[in-house]
Formats: C-alpha cells, structure tokens, sequence
C-alpha cells in the first residue's frame, strides 16, 4: 500500500503496445536517427547558451543582435536579451525575402464552402493595412488589442498586424460572453476591439458585434472597435465615434508598413485561461523566445516539409492556434489550412471532406474530436480518400489507448505515425512529443521531452519518484517558451507556478515515467483519487472505460466517502447501446478486469455529454462538485453549454 502521504501516485494501467516509425517515413525526416536527437538534447542540457544562441542567430531575424541568452532569476526569465527582433517580420518578410513570397501561407474555408488563398507576400500586405489602419486609431507599441473574431484569415491577420508595431494582442475565443469580454478587457486595459458582424456556426450567423456591443458597455479603457463585414448581417449597430468599418479604415491602406524592431522580451500577446476562482488569469508571453519555440517545436515535432499542407484544427482563440496556426507554421514557411465552422456541418463528415478536397498531409486535432468522430461512426470516414496523409497529431488532453488505435487504424491506415503532444498554455509550445521519424510510440504516451525540456516528477516533498510510480510534473530548467509572467498579477504567478515545488516550474499536471523512459501524463493534480490509502491517476480509470466497445467518452472524478476517504464517480457517454442497469453492471466489471476492484467506480452515471470547455477539454472540477453534491464554484465562463451542466444537476 502506498503512503497516502507522499504524493505518490499508484500507477495500474499497462500499455505496452509499441509502434515503430515505418522506414519510408525515416528516411526522410528531419530527425532520422536517435543519435541526432540524443546529440541536440545533450547540447541542450550541456551548454544550453551556446545551443540556444546557434538555434536564435539560425531561425530569427536580428535588427539588433542579443547580447545574453538567458538572464535567469529565478521564476524570473529573459530570453536573448537586449536583441531586437519582430514576430511579424520573421512570419512574413523573412519568408518572402528567402523566394517564398508566391507560396501559400493561409489555404482558408469558411464554412458555407467559401474559400480564399494567401500567399505570403498577399498576407504580408494584409498585415500592413491593418497594422496601418491600427495605427490611424492611435494604437502603438504596448497597447492591447483584444481580438473577438470567426475563424478568418483576418484573425490571423489581425495577431500579426498587432506583433508588426508591437501592440499586445489578447485574443478572446468568439463563443465567450460579454462578461467575460469585458473581464478580459478590464484586466488588460485593452484599448481596441476588433471583432466581425457575426459568424456561421452549424448554418447560423452568431451576432458577434452584439455581445461586443454589451461588453464595450463595461469596458471603460476601448477607445474604439474595428468590425469586419463576415456575414453581412444588415441589423449591425454601429456607434460613432467608436465603431468603424475594417473595409473603410483597413481595406484602403496602402499596405507597406515596415515591421517595428522589437526588444526580444517585449510582451506579444496576453492569452487568458480560466482559474479555479472567478478571475481569469492572462498568461504573458513575449516576443523572440516564444517566437523561435513555437517555430522549432512545429518543424521537430511535424516534420515540416516544403509541399506539406498542413491543417491544425484548433481555434486562434486558444494557445494552440496561436502556435500551431499562426506563428510557428507560419515562421517555418508553411502553408495551413484554416477552417471557420464545426466538424459535424452541414454533415459528420465534413473533416475528412476537407482532408480529402485540399490533400492534407498533417493533421492535429484533439482527442476529444477524435472520440466524437468515434461515436459519429466509421461510416463518415469511409467515404471518403484520406490517402494524402502522412503524420497525424493530438493536442489537448491525454488521449486514451482506445482512441489512439482507432486514429491509428482508421484516419492514418497504419502507416502514419502519431505525434502525442503535451503543452500547455504557459509553456508557449510542445514540450514532449514523439518525433515521427524516430519514435516507437506507446498508445497514450506523450513519449519523451523535447531538446531543451528537463521533466523531473516529484512527490509532494519536492523527492523524484520512482518508474513504477507517477508524481507532479514540473520542469526543472528555463526553457525559451516559457511564460514570463500573469499579466498585472506577479504574486499569482509566483503563487501559482513556483511555490509548490522550488526552483521548478510546476505544470499542474501528475506523470510517470516508464521503464522505456517514456513520459505518461495521468492528469490534473487536482484529478488524484485517494481511494483507501492508495492515489489513482483518473485519467486510468477512464482509459480502462473507453476501452470497452460500447463507451465513446468518459470523466471519473473523486467524491468524500467516510469509508475510503475518496469513492471513484465515473461519467459516461455510450454509442450502440441502450444506457441501462445491465450495462452498468457490465462496465464495473470491465474496468475490474482492466486495472483491479480497487479502480472500480462506485458510481457510474450515463450521460448523452460532458460538460466541456470550448477547446474540447472536460470540466472535471465541475463534475466533482456535481459527484459531491455541492454547489457548483469557481469560473464557467470558458463551458461551452451550461444546458449540459442543467441536466447533469436534474439527473442527480
């Protein structure tokens, strides 16, 4: 048994499937032999100035040069200080000026079947009208711009235009309410708003300038809003001076505005992730450190090549996108496909219509998509020719076994290796990831860390643990990713981050190791069940339900219990099969023969959905109120349908 008191985590579940990286796919990879990653990772670790200063003075442009790598202060970094650079410039100007100007940057579908195409020197003139437009408003470096927009290319455009004169941008995901717009607003002191008249999601328009509208009425420190005509909604209220037109103030610009040289460690942009309290925290990342992670991460870990068209289905308004969508592939000289609309519009089958028609060679969505597309049924995929694919990739979450191998079978035919990324909001970028060419991959292992990346799992003493147990991840080492701080709150961010554990940076997250070296994340901290003595990763538990046939989703959470301290709720979704007594007796005794009687839930409730933020992820901590009987606590701004949180209540 172990000691409820060490912070140690029991670890019960055993994947030892292994999938080698197939041999045509080697040959050509960025990283095609263990010894070169081993190499970069010694570098790294070693001597990690001299790495990190070859990898900067390679793969940014330099106005001025930096004179020191890093300035470590502990929790306090710099990167590359005193340099002079801007993420703008090296997305767009660099690219153009090594002969990439004609090659497609942003490949976009609206979801009416719209499309447009830009080529790098085409976004690069975009930018600069608005970017020039911005500046005709009076914004100017170290301003902060929220960005409440559809998923368009102007979004995109929208960031860059902000990072080419050094504003902040702070994009808002355009689901979110006016109270949380204003939130946001408040906190940062935005100064401008640039939003759309509406959106289309599952074929309606969404009135986005109406909830901008009643956010602007609590949002003291904007000056003005900047609308882009998406939708052509006719009934748009526009209020002068404040409100102006993107086509009467962007459209007209001449569009040459050269890129504003930025000090290395000048705040990029603000991204807000909701708190367990009431009060959205805005992570801070700036400008070159962020810039090169997020560029070298994308091109290690996707294995980016000249003629990929790569599609990462995330939103701009989570971190994912602003890596993976905007500054990493874009710096790289990639061409992305961009998606306005949902999944399942007008039809189940809409992703693989979209990989089909524009030949996708890299996607990255998240499991709790792939779960769906599960559920959704293998019909919507089998219509359709996915055979342009050659690398599949998750973000998100952990992805269960289960849905890992039905990725693996059905969307990649067995031949396409899958990248399992762990990151998070405040690390900027991948940390840990299979690199395609080289990695065996373990169904629902993140694999091992990036060069650069130092893991250390500890028990609540601050003591490494040992392989057969899992613990809190933190990260022992700067890295250049890192966020430099909660935008006005530095005791938060030192609270939060770096008290727990000294001088590591604490991700919030439980992992073990395996024998292989194999990093598996086993969920929140907060996601430890302390069931008689022993502490279960939830994370297990639901991978052991997802395994049987009949389950497309679930979330297990832990509840007071006199007896054993904690009891195991489970919540699940089930496809095929009527919700019923005998299928619950079924499913207990599943998860028993999986894992032990000691992992089986003492509650199992049937539900048609979870509870889900709007990236995807499951709101547990919501779920473990609605399992204790309390009342709900803490922020819900970020759940994307409050009816499913209702129903969940009613069905107590």
């Amino acid at each position: 048994m172990t000691d409820s008191n060490s912070g140690q985590i029991d670890h019960v579940l055993i994947e030892d499937r292994l999938f080698p990286p197939p041999a045509e796919f080697t040959k050509t990879a960025v990283f095609s032999t263990q010894e070169q990653y081993e190499t970069m990772c010694n570098q790294a670790a070693e001597d990690s100035d001299n790495f990190w200063r070859g990898e900067a003075n390679e793969h940014l442009h330099w106005f001025e040069p930096f004179k020191e790598v890093c300035k470590w202060n502990p929790p306090h970094a710099e990167w590359f200080v005193g340099g002079k650079t801007n993420a703008s410039y090296n997305c767009l100007d660099r690219n153009i000026e090594a002969g990439l100007g004609d090659r497609i940057a942003i490949l976009w579908e609206g979801e009416p079947g719209d499309q447009r195409t830009l080529t790098y020197s085409d976004l690069r003139t975009e930018v600069c009208k608005c970017a020039e437009g911005m500046k005709q408003l009076g914004i100017g470096a170290g301003d902060v711009v929220s960005i409440y927009m559809p998923m368009t290319p102007e979004l995109a455009i929208a960031m860059l235009a902000c990072a080419r004169i050094g504003a902040v941008h702070s994009v808002i995901f355009a689901g979110f309410s006016a109270e949380s717009i204003a939130d946001r607003n408040n906190d940062a002191g935005a100064k401008l708003v640039i939003t759309a008249d509406g959106l289309y999601r599952r074929g309606r328009v969404l009135p986005l300038k109406a909830t901008v509208d009643e956010a602007l009425e609590k949002s003291p420190t904007v000056n003005h809003c900047l609308v882009l005509r998406r939708v052509g909604n006719e009934d748009v209220s526009m209020v002068e001076p404040r409100d102006v037109w993107w086509h009467d103030v962007v459209d007209p610009q001449p569009g040459e505005l050269p890129a504003k040289p930025m000090d290395s460690e000048a705040s990029l942009f603000i991204l807000y992730t909701s708190g367990s309290t009431g009060k959205p925290k805005g992570i801070r990342h700036t400008t070159a450190g962020y810039n090169l992670w997020a560029k070298r991460t994308f091109q290690w870990v996707f294995d980016h090549r000249e003629d990929d068209i790569y599609w990462c289905t995330a939103d701009c308004g989570w971190i994912t996108g602003h890596s993976y969508i905007v500054y990493g592939p874009l710096s790289a000289g990639a061409t992305c496909l961009m998606y306005e609309g949902a999944p399942n519009f007008p039809a189940e089958d809409r992703f693989w219509e979209l990989v089909e028609k524009h030949k996708v060679t890299i996607l990255y969505t998240a499991p709790t998509a792939i779960r769906a597309f599960i559920k959704w049924g293998d019909e919507h995929v089998e219509k359709h020719d996915l055979s342009s694919l050659r690398l599949l990739g998750t973000v998100g979450e952990g992805i269960n076994p289960e849905a890992w191998m039905w990725y693996h079978k059905k969307i990649g035919a067995e031949r396409c290796p899958i990248v399992d990324t762990w990151w998070q909001t405040e690390t900027g970028g991948i940390m840990m990831s299979p690199l395609p060419g080289i990695t065996a991959t373990k169904p629902g292992s993140c694999t091992r860390p990036l060069p650069g990346v130092i893991p250390a799992i500890v028990d609540e003493t601050g003591k490494e643990v040992d392989d057969q147990h899992g613990g809190m991840l933190c990260i022992a080492k700067p890295w250049p990713g890192m966020l430099r701080g909660i935008w006005g709150d530095d005791d938060r961010f030192v609270q939060q981050y770096w008290s727990t554990v000294p001088g590591k940076y604490l991700t919030g997250d439980n992992a073990r190791k395996d024998s292989d070296g194999y990093y598996w994340i086993m969920g929140r901290i907060d996601d430890v069940i302390n069931v008689s003595g022993h502490r279960l990763s939830t994370i297990e538990v639901e991978s052991a339900l997802v395994s049987h046939e009949a389950v497309c989703e679930a979330a297990v959470v832990g509840r007071p219990d006199a007896l054993k301290g904690q009891a195991i709720a489970a919540f699940v979704s089930v496809r095929d099969r009527e919700p019923n007594e005998e299928l619950r007796k079924e499913l207990l005794l599943h998860v028993r023969k999986q894992i032990g009687a000691l992992a089986q839930p003492d509650d199992l409730r049937f539900t048609a959905t979870l509870p889900k933020t709007r990236s995807g992820k499951i709101m547990r901590r919501l779920l473990r109120d609605i399992a204790s009987g309390k009342e709900i606590a803490g922020d819900t701004s970020t759940l994307e349908d409050l009816s499913v949180l209702a129903k969940l209540q009613e069905d107590e």
